[in-house]
């Protein structure tokens, strides 16, 4: 593990991984990461088992919560420590090996050429690249409308967990919702702080893992419940 306080930051861009009860799968994505320079942050969300002894002969940045809070609460706590690195750019990806490195120049570019704050990936914008299940893409398209009439956002991929941030939207995002409503907030965010974001097309792999971890459709009727409540109580 490296320390915080003692170690200098040679890359300025930083990925932040939320992580719940995994394993081999994501020992993986770590070494794919690795092979890219950038500073790695994972967020251990309250496993069963704690990741730290995992991970403890990789370079990276390891918290832990407690108790399982969900990957809101993860990612924000992410942020919160990311903060005091200073990057230029956050890189957000799952932990079940969906996503890929390979993805990151066209998440980034945006950025560094000044033409959004924030970057989305998004599985529907190069038709065939992902081979989305069936119910999936029922599941995503549905949920992007109820984003839309929510956010007045419309967006092609809807809770992609792939995304870039660039000083300034890390700056003004905040999560509040724990679970999986926060993908909806932080477009709340995004008008809320008249933040510009730019969607570009990433691949998702689709593995019997990643699909066991991946969001059932009672989690849909959550995050909608959730959002309900978030925009009555806000």
């Amino acid at each position: 593990m490296q320390d915080l306080l003692h170690t200098p930051l040679k890359y300025k861009i930083v990925v932040i991984i939320p992580a719940y009860n995994e394993g081999a799968v994501l020992i993986s994505v770590i070494k794919e990461i690795l092979l890219t320079g950038f500073v790695i942050i994972v967020v251990d969300d309250g496993s069963d088992i704690p990741l730290n002894k995992m991970l403890q002969s990789y370079p990276l940045f390891y918290i832990r919560h407690r108790a399982n809070l969900g990957q809101g609460a993860a990612l924000q706590t992410g942020f919160d420590f990311a903060k005091k690195l200073n990057p230029d750019i956050i890189i957000t990806m799952d932990a079940d090996g969906q996503h890929h490195s390979s993805s990151f120049n066209s998440m980034i570019e945006p950025l560094l050429t000044n033409d959004a704050d924030i970057v989305l990936g998004s599985r529907f914008l190069s038709p065939g690249q992902t081979s989305v299940p069936i119910m999936k893409k029922v599941v995503l398209h549905t949920a992007r409308l109820i984003n839309y009439i929510f956010s007045g956002l419309l967006l092609s991929d809807a809770h992609n967990g792939l995304r870039a941030f660039n000083a300034t939207a890390l700056q003004k995002i905040t999560i509040t919702e724990n679970r999986m409503a926060h993908a909806s907030e932080i477009l709340f965010e995004i008008k809320k702080h008249k933040l510009r974001f730019k969607e570009v097309p990433v691949t998702i792999s689709y593995t019997a893992y990643s699909k066991k971890k991946g969001q059932s459709i009672w989690d849909s009727v959550r995050i909608l419940f959730d959002l309900i409540l978030h925009k009555l109580f806000k």
